[in-house]
């Protein structure tokens, strides 16, 4: 199975998911390190991806889905997945993907993001991160204000693992 832990930058996708598979004793993948050394500069320089940007990323990271799914391995990855398009791309296989949305107001996650040090996501981008955001529907939602060991049991009560 593979657990997408989706939402925007500052969200805690890196923290949950990392919780999670340690939890389930699962293998983590971040979706950050799919990314080109010129995605991660311009990121780092505040600059918004563009859709030519993304293709390559979301092609990489659909090629390890697939690969994952084909050994039959249990993956958490951390992967932002904004738009509902990028997400169709990356479940390949209903049955044995799921999604979770980390949810979390613009304040919220500002105030993380200006918190967080020794990461290329600039708080410039979080403007870009929200307009982009197409948020899911059908999709296990979870609160990020909570605490990180609420978040990750709530996930695995509600997808029963």
């Amino acid at each position: 199975m593979i657990i997408i832990v989706m939402g925007v930058s500052g969200s805690g996708k890196t923290t949950i998911g990392k919780l999670l598979a340690d939890s389930l004793e699962w293998e983590f993948s971040d979706a950050d390190t799919f990314h080109s050394p010129e995605n991660v500069e311009k990121m780092r320089c505040g600059i918004p991806l563009s859709e030519d940007d993304r293709i390559p990323w979301l092609q990489a990271l659909q090629t390890a889905i697939k690969h994952w799914l084909q050994e039959n391995k249990n993956v958490v990855l951390a992967c932002s997945a904004l738009k509902n398009s990028y997400r169709q791309f990356l479940v390949v296989d209903s049955d044995r993907t799921k999604l979770v949305y980390l949810k979390g107001s613009y304040e919220l996650i500002q105030m993380r993001l200006q918190e967080r040090s020794n990461h290329y996501m600039s708080e410039k981008l979080l403007d870009s991160q929200f307009y982009t955001l197409e948020e899911p529907v059908d999709t296990l939602c979870m609160d990020v204000a909570q605490p990180p060991q609420i978040i990750v049991q709530n996930i695995r009560t509600a997808l029963e693992i």
